[in-house]
């Protein structure tokens, strides 16, 4: 039983150097595009009728939170703009600003 466990152990780490995830997280499911454009609008609390302007004003108040020189990392910024990005691309042709 306890070889098993050394086992379990070193096949994990040795699954998390290479491909860097650890084994469980293959079994997790991507998230469908819903899924991201939902975790993107409660990420800036926008509702699903924000407009441009208002995703827009929502991102540059999280920005202000997260920033580093606010204390905020580099990855948070990433992630919101990754939000801003994609809730931007997914808004209909006619809410559209250029």
């Amino acid at each position: 039983m306890t070889r098993f466990i050394i086992l379990a152990v070193v096949v994990s780490l040795l699954c998390r150097w290479v491909f860097g995830r650890w084994p469980w997280e293959f079994l997790r499911a991507k998230p469908t595009q819903a899924q991201e454009v939902f975790r993107a609008r409660k990420l800036l609390g926008v509702s699903a009728e924000a407009s441009h302007a208002q995703i827009i004003e929502a991102h540059k108040r999280l920005v202000r939170q997260v920033h580093p020189d606010m204390g905020g990392t580099t990855a948070q910024v990433h992630e919101a703009n990754a939000a801003r990005d994609m809730l931007i691309d997914n808004l209909p042709d006619t809410a559209r600003q250029p």
